[in-house]
């Protein structure tokens, strides 16, 4: 029997269905895990050496030989709840309360509060929602209570959408369980926490960011999904037309100013960002980023993650970038006066700045910075570029498409889309370069009305105009154009 320590997380889901249902059926299954099978010898890891005679009964049933491992803990149950996730049947979670449940359910909820085994229906419920959730593409979930009972949603795609249904009586269970996850306090259900944790699902690696908050249906969670095995796009994919690529790289091969990406939560500026940054990373530069949180994993990129507890503020960051000697510095976000003097400040020493504003449109963003504070004349000079940019749904390819693009509507949908009409999401954008005549307007502290009006003289192209053409080319919906250029 083998003692050494495996790095690489196995194919759980490569082997067969006849052998995990004879390994579900074993009683003492937390103590041995088969993980791969190839020319009839399966290899089996263990937790302790009293598991070795399960792992050889199992080999025997199947007719085949086995090579068993003695693994460690921190790669021992990862990989099984991982195995648990993927091969219980759905009917578990139907026991966690689900419209399934046969009556009774509250005593189910109680008796779960005396489980201790790792292998407890509630483990598996929380385990198999996160593993739905990462292969559906979600970027959040939502735990909720309702008068008419406890139910999971995943936003896919920008959009909520309600896919479980529980008994209330498993509420508090399923939150004591994502407070232990992301290490908070379980006792305390009357404030709002915030946690995290990182998870291994099927070959992603992912990182989830809980904040809970008690309502008066109960505590609510919101676990927001950070894969870090994503690929940064290059320009060119997020959707932007081939004029606004040359654009953008003709801005940031700059050696100083701020180039702004603006939107609401959730319309993929850091997205927008990373891309930008990838264009940039060179050896002889230095690169520094703050960001709360850090979203994706850049090699060749000094990358700071917001502690407000330790002092670390995108503020406090940005001043001590200044003494690295950076090249170029990427603010996660803009959200007060002080992070906003600091960047504009930044950016006339000689660096280029990367940030994001929370603004509706590119012309709101001159406004807004003014407002926070920072002087008309700095924020001329140092301001290049705004992009403004919004995500809208792409119809599903594999629906038959209606005979005018404009007249699609959501009510059209398969299995591939789940009855939405839309599957992917693509940017529309406006791109507002800063020139003379706009840095103009900026030290006069002109209203956004007077930008937008001296923008439409100069044939500015505003994010519904792009979306204007998706929906002319079918790509998206008249529907869908008008619910996110609306906002």
């Amino acid at each position: 029997m083998s003692s050494a320590l495996r790095s690489a997380s196995p194919d759980l889901a490569r082997l067969p269905q006849d052998l995990v249902g004879r390994y579900l059926a074993f009683p003492r299954r937390n103590e041995f895990l088969p993980v791969e099978l190839q020319d009839g010898r399966l290899q089996v890891w263990l937790l302790t050496p009293r598991a070795r005679p399960l792992a050889d009964f199992l080999a025997w049933e199947l007719g085949l030989t086995v090579q068993t491992e003695l693994v460690r803990n921190e790669l021992f149950f990862p990989a099984l709840e991982q195995a648990l996730t993927l091969w219980e049947p759905d009917a578990a979670a139907d026991e966690a309360g689900e419209d399934a449940a046969e009556p009774g359910g509250e005593d189910f909820g109680r008796e779960l509060l005396g489980w201790s085994h790792e292998d407890a229906p509630i483990v598996r419920l929380v385990n198999r929602v996160l593993h739905q959730a990462v292969s559906q593409g979600a970027s959040d979930i939502h735990f909720e209570g309702r008068e008419s009972g406890f139910q999971v949603r995943f936003r896919v795609d920008g959009e909520l959408r309600t896919e479980r249904r529980l008994d209330l009586a498993v509420q508090p269970t399923v939150l004591a369980r994502i407070k232990v996850m992301g290490q908070m306090d379980v006792a305390e259900s009357r404030a709002p926490q915030d946690g995290r944790f990182q998870v291994r699902v099927g070959r992603k690696d992912v990182d989830v960011r809980v904040s809970t908050m008690p309502t008066l249906n109960g505590e609510k969670a919101v676990l927001r999904i950070l894969d870090r095995s994503k690929n940064i796009l290059p320009l060119s994919d997020l959707g932007l037309e081939p004029e606004a690529v040359a654009v953008i790289t003709r801005m940031i091969a700059a050696p100083h100013g701020i180039i702004l990406v603006t939107g609401p939560t959730g319309s993929g500026k850091t997205t927008t960002l990373y891309a930008a940054l990838r264009e940039l990373i060179r050896e002889s530069r230095n690169i520094m980023t703050v960001e709360d949180p850090v979203e994706y994993h850049l090699p060749g990129v000094n990358q700071v993650q917001v502690n407000r507890a330790a002092g670390v503020t995108f503020a406090t960051a940005i001043r001590g970038f200044l003494r690295q000697d950076p090249d170029i510095i990427l603010v996660g976000e803009i959200r007060d006066q002080e992070t906003a003097s600091t960047a504009v400040q930044a950016s006339l020493t000689g660096h280029l700045v990367l940030a994001t504003l929370h603004t509706n449109d590119a012309p709101t963003a001159v406004t807004r910075l003014l407002e926070m504070g920072v002087e008309p004349f700095l924020l001329a000079s140092s301001l290049h570029l705004v992009i403004g940019q919004r995500l809208v749904r792409l119809t599903c390819s594999s629906c038959s498409p209606p005979s005018s693009p404009q007249s699609q509507s959501a009510d059209l949908g398969c299995e591939v889309c789940r009855n939405s009409g839309y599957r992917g999401r693509q940017g529309i954008f406006e791109l507002m370069p800063v020139g003379e005549a706009l840095r103009s307007l900026v030290v006069q502290k002109a209203s956004v009305e007077q930008l937008r009006a001296h923008l439409a003289e100069t044939g500015f192209q505003t994010m519904h105009d792009h979306g204007l053409r998706l929906v002319a080319q079918g790509k998206t919906t008249m529907e869908e154009l008008l619910r996110v250029t609306s906002l």
